[in-house]
């Protein structure tokens, strides 16, 4: 009864509300569930060792891309400093 709550405290673990989230499957189906964190999607893993060699190796590389490329520098050679000197101090 509420009296239970004025002489101590209430033992569970969890308190708090459980919000509701879609869940998608790895084959696309989605079911609606509560979920403990105010989220609006949850989505499964894909296992990878399910997926053909050519798909698993895109995902990857997709997942962790290649670092660019430096490209060449700029040079200061071209340009001519005179219509700059009115920004320098004196």
């Amino acid at each position: 009864n509420s009296n239970r709550t004025s002489i101590s405290h209430l033992h569970r673990q969890l308190y708090g509300r459980l919000y509701p989230v879609l869940l998608v499957k790895t084959d696309g189906s989605t079911i609606r569930l509560r979920y403990k964190e105010p989220k609006r999607i949850l989505m499964l893993p894909l296992d990878s060792s399910t997926l053909p060699e050519a798909e698993r190796k895109a995902r990857l590389r997709r997942q962790f891309p290649s670092k660019p490329k430096a490209g060449p520098e700029d040079t200061f050679e071209g340009i001519d400093l005179g219509t700059y000197e009115r920004f320098w101090k004196k």
